[in-house]
């Protein structure tokens, strides 16, 4: 038989050194998989497309393909295909599992940074941080370097820059889209039979909006170059209504596909600024999305991958609103219309993911592996890589403070300063008790005061302990009635 590519629905780009030399290539749809989880039927969506789609590729280059389509398990389907070869996958089981199968694995180049270099340079640390990571990238890579080496305009970091609250009116150029053809509607009407069979998945099926072949990655990464880039810098914090996209640029699909390079994104970027098109603070923090906090956080995946999924630092035992999945309605608008954009699209953009999802979760005190799933299940571009650090780590600091110094909790004031969800919404952002007093804010202040003793050796916690030492008995009194009737109302939407 020769040798078999098997290739993954996240080793899609044409480097995949899996394919050197094979003979043919094997790409399997597993239903087996699908049901393990309540996925969001668009992420279902955008990992077969793009499997198809790579396969139609694959055929017209003239390589044999085999296509297996609703396979119930996996391993039936390598057998017979002589030597198996596999690009290394990210989730360290998964690798497992295909080695103990006969699978050859192949070293991943789908990320910048080396696995065993990261976990020498995290070994041993008391506290491993992005920023000295992300400086170690852009000297080796060679971006945004002045003429000695130090940093382009003398700061490594230009986030203080880049946290402009929404301004009134802001709007930003329509993100580029995709137009869907016949392997779009043969997924629509295979999905379609599958949950017919059983399958459970929740989200709208909406059309396709996210690149899935490598020509449609480059439309959708020169349009962000051209049309949004400038200003993504500043307003990369902002929640604004009605703007789904605002200034992001909607490539971790074809990212995570493996459809681009990230160090040629990273390139063109600062060749955007060097050609006087893209300011500094734009440049700078787009590439410390990409080679700083992608790589970082794909880094302590890895790192630590035995432990992410049994965190539980803040002993958090709320099971998960069945809101989040669409179940009901809340009243607040900051959660509800997030719910709603997930719920449409599989998307929301970081600070959504972070500040409005997660901390919403962390502030309830959601169960982590509750939380995680429910991120595995419901983004377009999820992986377990991305998701486990991010959620447990970053989101609801359920690893005890391993990845952040701090958690990331606020209440109704960052809300009202960073979006516009609070205008017009029934609570008050401003108040934590009474009738009308902001949900975000009476938990704020719960969730320091059920996590005092925790936080107590914190020295970045400690000017928010002091302020809730600062609160009288009677008004901590109401704010626990406004929490518990806050989290109650979850519960029950």
């Amino acid at each position: 038989m020769g040798k078999t590519a098997l290739v993954l629905g996240e080793q899609l780009g044409a480097d995949n050194p899996a394919l050197v030399g094979a003979d043919r290539i094997l790409l399997i749809e597993s239903t087996g998989a699908m049901r393990k989880r309540r996925y969001h039927r668009a992420r279902l969506h955008i990992v077969l497309s793009a499997m198809r789609h790579r396969a139609a590729d694959f055929r017209a280059e003239g390589r044999e393909v085999v296509e297996v389509r609703r396979a119930a398990a996996f391993e039936p389907e390598l057998a017979g295909m002589g030597d198996l070869v596999c690009m290394e996958p990210e989730n360290p089981k998964w690798a497992a599992r295909l080695a103990s199968l006969g699978v050859e694995l192949l070293p991943s180049n789908a990320f910048l940074a080396d696995t065993q270099d990261f976990n020498d340079w995290a070994t041993g640390k008391k506290r491993v941080t992005m920023e000295h990571f992300y400086r170690g990238m852009r000297k080796t890579h060679g971006l945004l370097l002045d003429s000695t080496g130090g940093p382009e305009g003398g700061k490594w970091n230009l986030d203080a820059e880049n946290r402009r609250p929404p301004a009134k009116g802001l709007t930003a150029p329509d993100s580029w889209m995709p137009t869907e053809d016949e392997v779009d509607a043969d997924v629509r009407r295979d999905l379609d039979a599958l949950v017919s069979d059983g399958l459970q998945t929740w989200g709208a099926d909406g059309p396709r909006e996210f690149a899935v072949t490598a020509a449609e990655a480059e439309a959708a990464l020169s349009d962000f170059l051209s049309n949004r880039l400038p200003e993504f810098g500043p307003w990369q914090d902002a929640m604004v209504t009605g703007e789904r996209t605002l200034f992001h640029a909607r490539l971790s699909v074809p990212l995570n596909l493996g459809l681009l390079n990230p160090l040629d994104v990273v390139q063109r970027v600062e060749a955007e600024y060097r050609a006087g098109r893209v300011p500094l603070q734009s440049a700078e923090g787009f590439i410390r999305q990409v080679i700083g906090w992608r790589e970082f956080v794909r880094g302590m995946y890895r790192f630590r991958s035995e432990e992410w999924e049994s965190d539980n630092g803040l002993e958090a035992k709320t099971p998960l609103p069945a809101v989040f999945y669409g179940s009901g309605r809340t009243d607040w608008n900051c959660l509800q219309d997030t719910i709603d954009t997930v719920r449409d699209t599989g998307y929301a953009h970081h600070i959504e993911r972070l500040m409005v999802l997660g901390n919403s979760m962390l502030l309830l005190g959601v169960k982590p592996d509750e939380a995680l799933d429910w991120f595995r299940e419901s983004f377009v571009d999820a992986a377990d890589w991305v998701m486990a650090p991010n959620v447990i780590g970053m989101g609801i600091h359920a690893d005890g403070g391993v990845m952040m110094t701090k958690p990331y909790a606020a209440g109704g004031n960052y809300m009202s300063k960073m979006s516009q969800h609070c205008k017009g919404c029934r609570y008050d952002p401003k108040k934590r008790v009474g009738e009308d007093a902001c949900p975000l804010t009476a938990m704020y202040w719960s969730f320091l005061a059920r996590n005092r003793e925790k936080f107590a050796g914190n020295h970045r916690m400690a000017l928010a302990l002091k302020n809730l030492d600062r609160i009288s008995p009677d008004d901590m009194l109401g704010i626990q009635e406004v929490a518990s009737r806050a989290s109650a109302g979850l519960k029950g939407a």
